[in-house]
């Protein structure tokens, strides 16, 4: 009862006329940084961190500055599917999955759908995130706490296993995919000996190792606009969407039947948000997989399912939520840019910790009532410009492709500002094409240098304090049976497949 006095307090205090503005205008904000490829939420909130100095000289608070930047952070959120769909480009990594059946269906003259389920999956996502959030706090902080270095292994295990049955029946391509993403992934410094690795040629610039979001944009920028090209793939499909109330009812419903996927990006993505380090990429991507492994027709995917748009969306939303709660009660960051929300917070003289509730309850309840307000906002401003967003697709494929790549390099150097980077990403374009053309799927790839560099420094980590000893994935309470049940996932459609083929063979 007191929690929910608190709440009801702190959202009457985010509905002030200054905090409310505020909110606004983070999420304008944050929809048009989730949308620019390149850019995203941690790059949105690092730029415009200085200018919430001027906001708290005019305010004489540090919650409203908070407002603002966490405002940015669910706008970017929502609009990395804007982009995603519309053009195939993620507008940031946390929506890299929401390609994978949002463009297909926007290239069937249904774009308008893919952005109302998406919107919708994404306000679900958050309220439930943000009802977790609320009453749960303390207790899910200290069950993040619980997984250490082989907990969070074994669950980017499931992950990869999640992802076996991404490239349909041929599980040997799926493979090949899967470690051709983990040797990109691996490139750059050996995170224990500091040397080089696969650093080819010499060159410079892959010392710091393959960037996921030069890997994304060059896949599903270059790539997909030059898949749709070779593939004469007409426009005209896209350019008829015309928006209609009869038309949104009948989006409305058709996100009513992907409750599935929505239920499983919520709590899943609520779920790995919380692990420091872990946030909403992966949450969304693994949200996708669990989503398809159990659908009742999984070859739908990636043709244009509702459910393949609706679990990574409210994954990567209840994400961001779930990787305010050990920033803010445990001081840890669970991503990149709650890590810049907590230097935000430091510098305002805050600190996060088990104490923040009970010592700053003016800051923390207005804060989280801002997190109510804002995903109120961003749904209703997503679904008021769906018409503008549709409006792209009517452009004629000849301008359309010159635009996409244009904000691929935009968006690329904007990142990074290095044109090796730029010049890479056109190299995966031509990459992406060839391993289409070979019928190889590219998700699995994807999720492999995703998660890659977040598996691989646990394992050797674990392996380290365990001295070589495997065991350790299996004899501790938390993670031996997440590796038990992500190894059976994973030998399973190697089985299935290997006894396919040996029965026609004794035929």
């Amino acid at each position: 009862m007191d929690i929910l006095l608190a709440l009801i307090d702190g959202i009457g205090a985010a509905m002030q006329p200054t905090n409310l503005g505020l909110a606004i205008a983070g999420v304008m904000v944050g929809l048009f940084v989730g949308a620019m490829p390149g850019l995203g939420s941690v790059n949105g909130v690092a730029i415009l961190l200085p200018f919430t100095f001027v906001i708290q000289e005019f305010t004489g608070s540090a919650t409203s500055p908070m407002i603002f930047l966490a405002a940015i952070y669910y706008g970017a959120m929502y609009g990395g599917a804007i982009s995603s769909i519309t053009l195939g480009i993620p507008g940031a990594s946390t929506a890299v999955a929401t390609t994978f059946d949002g463009r297909p269906m926007a290239l069937a003259g249904r774009a308008d759908r893919a952005l109302v389920i998406a919107a919708l999956a994404s306000f679900v996502g958050g309220t439930i995130s943000n009802i977790l959030f609320t009453a749960f706090a303390p207790p899910l902080a200290s069950v993040a706490l619980k997984f250490g270095d082989p907990e969070i292994f074994a669950l980017m295990l499931l992950a990869f296993a999640t992802f076996i049955g991404l490239g349909g029946d041929d599980i040997p391509k799926t493979i090949f995919s899967i470690c051709f993403g983990l040797v990109l992934a691996s490139v750059g410094f050996d995170i224990v000996s500091g040397e080089p690795r696969l650093v080819f040629f010499d060159i410079s610039g892959f010392s710091h190792g393959i960037r996921f979001l030069v890997l994304a944009i060059g896949v599903y920028g270059i790539g997909e606009m030059m898949w749709t090209m070779m593939a004469s793939q007409s426009h005209s499909a896209m350019s008829y969407v015309k928006i209609t109330r009869r038309g949104l009812i009948a989006a409305c419903r058709e996100f009513a039947s992907a409750w599935r996927g929505t239920a499983i990006g919520s709590f899943l993505g609520f779920f790995v948000g919380l692990l420091p380090a872990a946030g909403a990429t992966p949450g969304s991507l693994m949200a996708y997989g669990v989503a398809k492994l159990t659908a009742r027709d999984p070859k739908s995917f990636g043709k244009g399912n509702p459910d393949g748009i609706s679990a990574p969306e409210s994954a990567n939303n209840a994400a961001s939520t779930g990787a305010m709660l050990p920033m803010m009660t445990l001081g840890i960051p669970g991503s990149p840019t709650t890590a810049v929300l907590l230097a935000g917070m430091v510098i305002w003289g805050l600190q996060p910790g088990p104490l923040l509730f009970s010592s700053q309850p003016d800051f923390v309840w207005p804060l989280i009532g801002s997190f109510y307000i804002s995903n109120v906002i961003a749904v209703l401003v997503n679904l008021a410009f769906i018409p503008v967003f549709v409006w792209m697709l009517r452009m004629p494929f000849t301008i359309l492709a010159p635009v996409i790549f244009v904000l691929s390099l935009i968006g690329t150097f904007a990142a990074y500002q290095d044109m090796f980077d730029v010049w890479l990403m056109v190299l995966f374009g031509f990459g992406a094409l060839l391993l289409r053309k070979l019928d190889y799927p590219l998700a699995p790839a994807v999720l492999a240098i995703v998660l890659g560099p977040i598996a691989e420094p646990k394992l050797r980590q674990s392996l380290l304090f365990s001295d070589g000893d495997f065991s350790i994935f299996f004899t501790r309470p938390i993670a031996g049976p997440i590796t038990i049940v992500a190894l059976i996932l994973i030998l399973l459609p190697i089985v299935k497949f290997a006894l396919a083929h040996i029965r026609p063979a004794n035929r």
